[in-house]
């Protein structure tokens, strides 16, 4: 299933850190193809996640520009689609500057876990997903009952559903459990298979479902205020 909107009213203000994020994130994509493979390796190693160099404290700041950088269109384009659908809701209740800061947290939070699971790991981790996987975890926790409009896809045919986001999400994150404890009983040097940073997307899930539950109670006013509006 790949999320395509959802039902919940964001309230009145624009979602402008949202948009941006995004707008920086392909930007940035933009110019890794204007690097060749051999400047993109280089990039990478320079701006992502190295777990056995953050352990010797080295390339530290690698745990913030990674969250802008992406390995492929596949990558960019199904991290950004969860970010519009889900990221604008959270930037309504947080607001423009506690949004971005909530943000880089997760992403912090994602880049530490994956870290912690493969702490000797010299593969360098990149990517919105542990940013993107707080977003979630606090969606989750502010409207679960919000439903999620999703297309599914059946061989040729496709078709639109809506599930309830409680359930979407909770799917999305037993994937993730599930593949994050397969890929440490195959020994995978970087905790993840197929370069999938499993754990930064639990981290940042985990993150997000703790800041979720400390401000529900705005959320729900955010929701009041709206319904009273309409």
């Amino acid at each position: 299933m790949i999320p395509i909107g959802d039902d919940q009213v964001r309230g009145g203000r624009p979602p402008i850190v949202n948009w941006a994020l995004v707008a920086i994130c392909t930007v940035a994509f933009v110019y890794e193809l204007t690097l060749g493979e051999a400047g993109v390796e280089r990039l990478f190693q320079l701006y992502g996640v190295v777990p056995a160099a953050v352990m010797q404290g080295e390339g530290l700041l690698g745990l913030l520009t990674s969250i802008f950088l992406h390995g492929g269109w596949m990558h960019l384009i199904g991290n950004m689609l969860f970010l519009l659908v889900f990221g604008d809701n959270i930037e309504a209740v947080l607001g423009h500057i506690g949004y971005l800061l909530f943000y880089l947290l997760g992403g912090l939070a994602g880049g530490a876990a994956q870290i912690l699971a493969a702490p000797g790991s010299e593969v360098p981790v990149i990517g919105a997903s542990g940013a993107i996987a707080a977003v979630l975890g606090a969606y989750i926790v502010m409207f679960p009952k919000s439903r999620v409009r999703a297309l599914v896809i059946l061989g040729l045919f496709f078709t639109v559903t809506r599930v309830r986001a409680v359930f979407f999400l909770g799917v999305w994150i037993v994937i993730q459990l599930l593949s994050g404890i397969a890929s440490l009983g195959a020994g995978a040097t970087t905790a993840g298979m197929g370069g999938v940073g499993w754990f930064a997307h639990i981290g940042g899930f985990v993150f997000g479902l703790a800041v979720g539950a400390l401000l529900r109670g705005r959320a729900r006013r955010l929701e009041y205020r709206v319904y009273r509006a309409q």
